[in-house]
């Protein structure tokens, strides 16, 4: 697919990164020089078909020319997160088996090379800029640029290579981030890869009308979720894909690029919502007139619920409010699309009143991830993921999980066959989540199904849905609710910093976040979003008691994994006491 986009892209841009304040492309022919040449360069340092190449790098355009030429190899990449520890890189490595080592900097193989040293298969390391290594020592140092250099004769005889691998072939190992224990390595083929990019691209072609696309990757490229829909995705549909400086200039680099699509996941979108929200709330009484009809047209027609009469006031906001938002946008967005994390419904209508349009998508690693989007041809019903991808079948177990099966489902975990035999049963994945699927056909998500709590009296509870409408409170930054085998529902929370500040300048006090949280007012004022939310919750999902946490949930203290999702054994096991004594007051 990669071969065949560029022969048709020639010298148009491809992959582009922002180098001495200057966005710089490299064309499709030549990344398809480079790819051919790594190719050939990785066999002749020594590695065969079905070898593991691990990746540690940042998003950029040597990421994507790594992965396709140790595909073109024949081997396998093993990509890994920037953010992981020694001991996780360790993990991967011991497990995995990789004979390769493809690392982006010198800060990142700091942290890498003990792994390389302790690890019995590891020999070669290859560095994209210089490693700062003085000597190899037992294994062998390579030079990124000297591996690449390539000519169109390279093209033709690697083209001609690749044809004879298989779909069924495996491509890459991913490792899932992990909300519990070790990561598991999930064994993706080529096929699931293409499955997934067959999947959206369809999507856009019938609902968008398919053109010269433009993405925005920002989000890691080791992520599954990225990976197919941020990188494979836009090669299919020939597009051209620009790499984020990183998230604290990704409103600039929105504005700069003018993706026409983006692949975010719901955090992102709560970030974005707030500070939406606080820029027209200093605009004056016009603005937040706006903001607040715009807001009340849309939850109506969400309901289904829309009127006549709100046409003229949405025709008057087509021209005044909507531009200007989109505009923050870069102004050609098609489509916005959410994964890794269930999306607040909320945050979903929020953004379709505002003129963009949020589609809602759903999978998991072991899918290659994507099993199902929201779409506006089937409706965009946003407490809903909407119908599944072409070619895959969805259906619900007797007990609620949601079951797939189709090309895109992974092949089994990496050295892990009882991990896998727990999954993959008579050919259909467990997800291990809980929904259903509407009359429209449209796959609605109610929780995890191992994260689901059981109060005393048995009645379930999904957590997810309670924690994304705390979180969406300007008050609260985090959350996570308790009460397996309890009464009632407890909630531990990280009051939002900014939120914080604020509070503190207008009651007068110096800002001490660790102070603030043992203040009555304070823990008063974060009670009362808690009651917001409880207003719109059944009797046993309402939070009747918390507590604050120390600090932020984060990837460094693991308590967050590298996709930001929360790792709850883990913040259990930190704040039990706390969380028991809620139940003692």
């Amino acid at each position: 697919m990669f071969f065949d986009r560029a022969s048709q892209g020639g010298d148009k841009p491809f992959l582009s990164a922002k180098i001495d304040g200057a966005w710089q492309p490299i064309s499709w022919a030549e990344a398809a020089r480079q790819v051919a040449a790594f190719a050939k360069s990785l066999k002749r340092i020594g590695l065969k078909k079905g070898d593991r190449v691990m990746l540690v790098s940042e998003n950029r355009p040597e990421w994507c020319i790594a992965d396709l030429g140790i595909m073109a190899a024949g081997c396998i990449t093993v990509p890994t997160y920037t953010t992981n520890t020694a001991s996780d890189h360790q993990h991967i490595l011991d497990n995995s088996g990789a004979h390769a080592v493809i690392v982006s900097n010198a800060k990142l193989a700091q942290n890498l090379l003990p792994s390389v040293i302790g690890s019995s298969d590891a020999n070669i390391i290859i560095g994209i800029s210089d490693l700062r290594i003085g000597q190899s020592g037992d294994f062998d140092l390579y030079s990124w640029e000297k591996l690449t250099r390539g000519s169109d004769e390279d093209v033709a005889e690697v083209t001609e290579e690749v044809s004879v691998i298989t779909r069924d072939q495996t491509a890459c190992i991913i490792y899932t981030s992990g909300t519990g224990g070790k990561p598991r390595g999930v064994m993706q083929h080529h096929g699931a890869i293409l499955h997934n990019t067959k999947g959206p691209a369809e999507v856009i072609e019938t609902d968008f009308g398919w053109d010269e696309e433009v993405f925005l990757s920002f989000l890691p490229l080791s992520h599954a979720y990225e990976h197919s829909a941020g990188q494979f995705f836009p090669i299919g549909l020939g597009a051209q894909i620009f790499y984020s400086e990183g998230l604290e200039k990704l409103a600039s680099n929105i504005e700069e690029v003018r993706p026409t699509i983006m692949v975010v996941v719901p955090r992102l979108f709560e970030v974005l919502r707030a500070r939406l929200i606080k820029t027209v709330e200093k605009q004056g009484k016009m603005p937040n007139y706006l903001l607040g009809k715009a807001l009340a047209i849309g939850s109506r027609e969400a309901e289904g619920k829309g009127r006549k009469r709100d046409k003229l006031m949405d025709l008057f906001l087509d021209k005044t409010l909507r531009p200007k938002v989109q505009q923050r946008f870069g102004g050609r967005i098609k489509a916005m699309v959410s994964g890794g994390a269930p999306l607040n419904p909320e945050i979903g209508t929020f953004f379709q009143s505002l003129g963009l349009t949020l589609l809602q998508g759903y999978g998991q690693t072991e899918s290659g991830p994507i099993i199902a989007c929201n779409r506006p041809r089937t409706g965009l019903k946003m407490d809903t993921v909407g119908p599944p991808m072409v070619d895959t079948e969805v259906k619900i177990a007797e007990d609620g999980e949601i079951l797939v099966r189709g090309e895109l489902v992974m092949h089994g975990y990496w050295r892990n066959q009882e991990e896998t035999d727990k999954v993959l049963k008579d050919g259909w994945l467990h997800t291990g989540d809980i929904g259903h699927i509407d009359e429209a056909g449209r796959v609605a998500i109610t929780d995890r199904k191992k994260d689901l709590i059981v109060n005393d009296k048995g009645d379930n509870i999904a957590p997810q849905k309670v924690e994304g409408m705390l979180t969406i409170q300007p008050q609260i930054l985090q959350a996570m609710i308790a009460g397996d085998k309890r009464p009632y529902m407890v909630g531990l929370i990280v009051p939002d910093p900014e939120w914080a500040l604020e509070w503190s300048r207008e009651q007068g006090m110096a800002y001490d976040f660790i102070k603030l949280q043992a203040n009555p007012a304070f823990k008063s004022a974060v009670g009362e979003a808690v009651d917001r939310v409880n207003k719109n919750l059944s009797v046993v999902e309402k939070v009747r008691r918390f507590e604050f946490a120390d600090e932020p949930f984060a990837i460094e203290n693991e308590e967050l994994t590298p996709s930001m999702k929360i790792r709850r054994h883990v913040i259990r096991e930190r704040y039990q006491e706390r969380l028991d004594g809620l139940y003692k007051k």
